[in-house]
């Protein structure tokens, strides 16, 4: 693990969502560079951290640094200069039905300005290419299959060159290939040195893809370590997650 200041840090965080307590109190740091996977059953809060990073959420209580800044204190035009150096690729994709590919991925650059019109083809192009899909720039959403719209929505994310990827259970629903084209794909953006956190509840995809783990239970963080390290925890709420049937339920 890098020794770096962390790119992302959450210190002492609380949040509420429908008027409930998800998480209590919680600590996470992630270094530049790295890949961090928040592991977890569904429904324990794991995605509700990813919008309280992207300042879609704000903690009851506790702080939120991304790049060495207090999110929580931004105005809102300071959490857009910040949410341009990250990128969240959604469970479902979220790409726009009434736009073509080329135009879903080139959004987040023409609404910002980021570059010349000239300038916007080329990095659709280069983005597109990356994912594999260059040739399906003039197609809707509707054309594509599931884990073709996943990949537009990792192409998406990718054109405005944030530094940062927030995952959101990116495998789940796929099938046997397109699960392998979405894991390579977090791969290459891995190898490329982005730093990277990924919310699943896809055990063995974690244990591929995570420089790191962290395992979210009752509203806490009950492990944090290496993929080898989780293996061997002896903890049982952990024991029973890697193996449901040495348990009839978490406890």
């Amino acid at each position: 693990m890098s020794t770096q200041d962390p790119l992302i840090q959450l210190k002492r965080v609380t949040l509420h969502y429908g008027g409930h307590e998800i998480v209590h109190e919680i600590d996470l740091s992630v270094p530049r560079g790295e890949t961090k996977i928040i592991l977890g059953p569904s429904g324990v809060g794991k995605s509700t951290i990813l919008k309280a990073i992207l300042g879609l959420l704000k903690p009851k209580s506790g702080e939120i640094f991304v790049h060495g800044k207090e999110i929580t204190k931004l105005s809102e035009r300071e959490l857009v200069q910040t949410r341009l150096r990250m990128a969240m690729v959604f469970q479902q994709g979220a790409l726009f039905d009434s736009m073509t590919v080329g135009e879903n991925v080139s959004y987040r650059l023409r609404e910002h300005q980021l570059l010349p019109e000239t300038g916007i083809q080329t990095r659709v192009t280069d983005v597109l290419k990356f994912v594999g899909l260059e040739g399906a720039v003039k197609l809707k959403p509707s054309q594509l299959s599931g884990g073709m719209k996943k990949r537009v929505a990792i192409a998406r994310a990718l054109a405005p060159a944030p530094d940062i990827f927030l995952f959101d259970e990116p495998t789940v629903g796929l099938d046997p290939v397109n699960y392998y084209n979405i894991e390579q794909l977090i791969l290459k953006l891995k190898a490329q040195k982005f730093t990277i956190v990924v919310v699943t509840h896809d055990v063995e995809s974690a244990a591929r893809i995570a420089d790191s783990i962290v395992m979210l239970h009752g509203g806490k963080f009950i492990f944090e370590g290496t993929p080898a390290q989780l293996k061997l925890s002896n903890d049982p709420r952990v024991k029973t997650f890697l193996n449901p049937a040495s348990a009839a339920v978490l406890t």
